[in-house]
């Protein structure tokens, strides 16, 4: 599924809706370059869980826990990840396969822990549509969530 969003409201709202109908144990990669939006998305699918506390990308502390929502977030950054090995270090099976939701930034540096079953969501720039517009391509189980919304 593709989507386009030609601001940050917009694509706020798509991760807030995306956060609220989410269900637990699933798992969010966002991928894209800096400044694409990771960070704003991120905001609004914790606004759908019901997290009202600022979120901001864990770039130094690689997973920030919050636990106000209706279900457990956990937001990753793994973009400073050098080994693998370093989520061994966190625990990171404990939140994959926990019963709350993950989303991890940067998700593809780490493909090679993530489970098969995942949501993929990339944010891409075009200028040549303007300073402000993205394409959102969003696989797997977010989409058939998405699909079947009409609240979009």
């Amino acid at each position: 599924m593709i989507m386009e969003s030609g601001s940050a409201a917009e694509t706020f709202r798509l991760g807030k809706r995306l956060g609220e109908l989410a269900r637990a144990g699933m798992i969010f990669c966002l991928d894209g370059e800096l400044g694409t939006g990771k960070t704003v998305f991120t905001q609004g699918f914790a606004k759908g869980l019901g997290i009202s506390e600022p979120v901001s990308s864990p770039t130094f502390t690689i997973v920030q826990i919050y636990e106000e929502g209706r279900l457990p977030f956990y937001h990753f950054d793994v973009y400073r990840i050098s080994d693998v090995e370093e989520m061994e270090e966190i625990g990171y099976q404990d939140y994959f396969y926990g019963d709350g939701i993950c989303l991890i930034e940067w998700a593809s540096l780490i493909g090679e822990l993530l489970p098969d079953v995942v949501t993929r969501i990339t944010l891409e720039k075009e200028l040549q549509k303007g300073f402000d517009y993205r394409r959102i391509r969003l696989e797997g189980l977010g989409e058939a969530l998405l699909a079947g919304d009409a609240g979009l």
